[in-house]
């Protein structure tokens, strides 16, 4: 190189270290930085809004998974229960909860005095309203299931009201009591006798699980049995429409129909139902199924047909994500070596896409299980008392859903009530885990590599 190119050659450009971090450099891991922030907080955010919320449910619900009881010694007295004496259930039947509860008044306090536990400063009435409604009740099923008990001196353990099981669990004070008319500070001294005396006591309540619902007036026995049944036979209606008409929508469209403007259609148009309000699924089904169709309110048939056309659109989409995700060249393949459109299809593609498929049903299943608003405008709002049948008939028959019987329960007066609601939040919420985690055991199981 002479001296006149040397001259004339561009002055070498300046580079910085690799050690060393330019401006552009700082400015750029600055920005990383603070996204990083932001997603932190973001996350801590939605976990102290979750823990939060569990908090609250578990807080005010797990209360009513006990339930306080009294201890009686009652003498069943077959003059009273059986007065042709022929110990027959279906003549002892007769006999109404007045009779049972007539004996269980006189032998409460017996019961307190034999203990040693003084009732001074309350009559008999007061002692005898600490006890719930539902407790005669209980003692005449338990009679009728063993007449032979007629005559024996029986320890009984009676469901208390709720006044008196809401001040062992903290909800009813002193203060309270002399400002509500249905308990008294005097019955709320007796309680705390009665506890030290063992006669009062708080148990595991099975029955809030198992009983249906209560009136008003009896908070302490109010359980999710009916309710619990009811959504079981909607979610089999549900399983045994969505599943194979959504699963066998998807694999047309996404496998065998043509790519016009019609199929075009019916892919806006499922997109457009996955995103349409619940309420106006409600309305349909309140519009088709009980008016025009002539289907009874309040049954299950009415419910899961409403909620399997909520959950078609999810299965729908889901599933056909599902078969997208299969490489091309598993269906060349088969095809390749001699087998038909429909055999590559079920033979390879259908079962690769099988755990994407059925998380997909889970979920639905699982988002139609806490769905509402449909179910009120249906008249699964009803008080009822009665156990459905089992299947087909219990599908045509009044029954209730966890859903709406958290709203129900939150729409009475009695603060019992509140905590009813919480706990049936709880069973809920344990439903809707044990879904989720059966979609990510599924899911794994039948997870195959390609």
């Amino acid at each position: 190189m002479t001296d006149a190119t040397a001259n004339h050659a561009p002055e070498a450009r300046t580079r910085s270290s690799l050690l060393e971090q330019d401006e552009r450099t700082r400015r750029r891991n600055a920005s990383e930085k603070r996204f990083r922030t932001y997603g932190a907080v973001a996350i801590c955010l939605a976990i102290a809004a979750l823990v939060m919320l569990l908090t609250s449910v578990l807080g005010n619900g797990t209360s009513a998974f006990f339930q306080t009881y009294a201890k009686i010694e009652v003498t069943l007295d077959p003059e009273v229960l059986d007065p042709k004496g022929n110990r027959d259930p279906a003549e002892m039947s007769k006999v109404t909860t007045i009779g049972y509860g007539n004996l269980m008044k006189k032998a409460f306090p017996a019961s307190l005095q034999a203990a040693g536990v003084s009732t001074e400063g309350i009559d008999d009435k007061e002692v005898g309203a600490m006890l719930s409604k539902e407790a005669p009740a209980q003692l005449r099923n338990r009679v009728l299931a063993n007449p032979d008990m007629l005559g024996e001196t029986i320890q009984f353990w009676a469901l208390a009201n709720g006044r008196i099981d809401g001040y062992l669990k903290g909800r009813v004070s002193m203060a309270s009591a002399e400002r509500d008319g249905n308990v008294s500070p005097e019955q709320l001294q007796l309680a705390d006798r009665m506890r030290a005396s063992d006669m009062l006591e708080k148990r595991f309540n099975w029955d809030f699980i198992t009983f249906p619902d209560a009136s008003e007036l009896r908070p302490e026995a109010a359980g999710l049995g009916v309710a619990i049944v009811g959504s079981a036979y909607m979610m089999l209606i549900v399983l045994f429409l969505a599943l194979p008409i959504g699963v066998a929508a998807s694999i047309y469209l996404e496998e065998f129909a043509p790519q016009n403007r019609l199929t075009d259609l019916i892919e806006v148009n499922i997109s457009n139902l996955a995103a349409v309000p619940s309420i106006v699924f409600g309305i349909l089904g309140l519009a088709v199924f009980i008016n025009y169709a002539g289907l009874p309110a309040s049954a299950p048939i009415v419910g899961g047909l409403v909620l399997t056309l909520m959950t078609l659109p999810t299965i729908i989409i889901s599933t056909r994500a599902a078969l997208k995700a299969v490489p091309p060249s598993i269906r060349d393949a088969a095809l390749g070596v001699g087998a038909s459109k429909m055999q590559s299809v079920f033979h390879h593609v259908l079962p690769l896409a099988l755990p994407g498929i059925l998380t997909g049903t889970i979920l639905g299943l699982a988002q139609a299980l806490g769905e509402t608003a449909p179910l009120l405008l249906i008249g699964m709002v009803a008080f009822v008392r009665d156990y459905p049948s089992w299947p087909v008939d219990g599908f045509f028959e009044p029954a209730s859903a966890l859903p709406v019987q958290v709203y129900n329960f939150t729409t009475r007066g009695d603060p019992a009530f509140v905590e009813r609601a919480s706990g049936a939040i709880i069973v809920l919420l344990i439903f809707l885990l044990c879904m989720n985690l059966l979609a990510i055991y599924l899911r794994r199981k039948f997870e195959r590599r390609w």
